[in-house]
């Protein structure tokens, strides 16, 4: 039998356009295509658009298609509720929301929580202007008192100091951050130093100098030893930044061997800690503790060096604990909290300043002020040299 030509045929000829990716994930087979196509051959000419000023030709608007959904306020989509890109819109929203809740939160808190500076308008004269912090390197004197409150953490040390005008600073650290900068420097609490402190003024260890003039005193022993020019201060509560850690769900560091007992230990109302060398999660209570350890009887060699190195080490943890899923979920609470900790001369939008810029600049090397251990007075005292001063304020300053 011969094969006629085409334009023999008494039928048409209709050849299949190769099947599209979307065509096969749709399962349809090359039969249910070839109909389509003649379909869409008798099909007429759809009319020109915008006939009727609805969307539809000049007879009206066009039929909505059937099977999908269209979700208010979201233009004239036709993906279904449930299609991931639809999804990913609802969560990147959710997020949004969730941070500018916690910013508002904050800035009403730091308004309202945050404690002011005592000494008011005088402690803030003793510091220097600098510029705005996130273009702007600033220099921030961080200091701990050994003031205890009346109720809660360490309220029922024996001997616990509860006035705040007669404490000493327990901790001392100068942040400079801000520009893309963020490196600390701590100083030893019995760092050797000449104090103003009326009739007694004369050389004596640094954190004898809140209790001899406030604030503005401290801040005028740190500069004359250190050079350097304070910008803002912040005091920090130590009962409040425990709630603060725990609501970014504490923090990880890494310590040598710990067996501390503070005041007596937890047997006597103070507070035990012991540790493994290596990393640990440590709750807010524990990070405070492991801050204020000075004397560790697993290891008789521990000083204050190194209890300012782990002080840096936990600020450098907590900067890292703030951008993990716990601390995002928990952003609320923590940002209401925060302000709480602390007594500083800045306000709301400063020390939002101070978060942006503390994760622009990134983390440090912890680095303390170095100094030979002498007895001056009857008193263990830590003696700096003038060449230590300057290579550890050159190191802060420069990098």
């Amino acid at each position: 039998m011969t094969d006629l030509r085409e334009d023999e045929r008494p039928y048409t000829l209709y050849r299949s356009a190769p099947r599209s990716l979307t065509s096969r994930l749709r399962g349809e087979t090359d039969a249910e295509l070839e109909a389509r196509e003649l379909l869409m051959r008798d099909e007429p000419p759809r009319p020109p658009r915008g006939g009727d000023g609805r969307g539809g030709g000049p007879d009206g608007p066009r039929p909505p298609r059937r099977g999908w959904r269209r979700i208010p306020g979201f233009g004239p989509s036709t993906r279904p509720l449930w299609h991931p890109l639809r999804l990913l819109k609802f969560f990147v929203m959710a997020c949004i929301f969730w941070v500018v809740l916690s910013a508002v939160l904050f800035f009403i808190s730091a308004e309202t929580k945050s404690g002011n500076l005592p000494g008011g308008s005088a402690t803030e004269a003793a510091l220097s202007s600098a510029g705005p912090m996130l273009f702007t390197p600033n220099n921030i004197l961080i200091l701990g008192l050994d003031v205890r409150p009346k109720t809660g953490y360490s309220s029922q040390e024996a001997g616990a100091n509860h006035s705040e005008a007669n404490a000493a600073t327990d901790s001392i650290m100068i942040w400079r951050v801000g520009g893309g900068t963020s490196r600390k420097l701590s100083i030893p609490r019995d760092t050797l130093t000449y104090v103003p402190c009326g009739a007694q003024s004369g050389m004596m260890k640094i954190n004898a100098a809140w209790a001899c003039g406030g604030p503005q005193n401290t801040i005028h022993v740190i500069e004359r030893l250190t050079g350097i020019k304070i910008n803002h201060m912040v005091v920090i509560d130590f009962a409040n930044f425990i709630k603060f850690i725990d609501d970014i769900g504490g923090v990880t560091v890494k310590t040598p061997r710990i067996c501390s007992e503070i005041s007596g230990g937890a047997a006597n109302g103070g507070f035990t800690l012991n540790l493994q060398p290596g990393y640990h999660h440590l709750t807010g209570e524990q990070a405070i503790t492991l801050a204020r350890t000075r004397h560790n009887s697993c290891n008789p060699a521990y000083n204050d060096f190194d209890r300012q190195l782990m002080q840096q080490q936990i600020v450098n943890a907590m900067k890292g604990q703030m951008l993990s899923v716990h601390a995002f979920i928990h952003l609320p609470w923590a940002a209401w909290d925060a302000p709480g900790a602390i007594q500083t001369d800045m306000g709301g939008l400063t020390m939002m300043q101070l978060f942006i810029a503390s994760e622009i600049g990134g983390t440090s090397n912890p680095v303390t002020l170095g100094g030979a251990f002498q007895t001056y007075n009857g008193q263990d005292v830590v003696v700096p040299s003038q060449d230590d001063i300057h290579s550890k304020v050159n190191q802060l300053m420069n990098g």
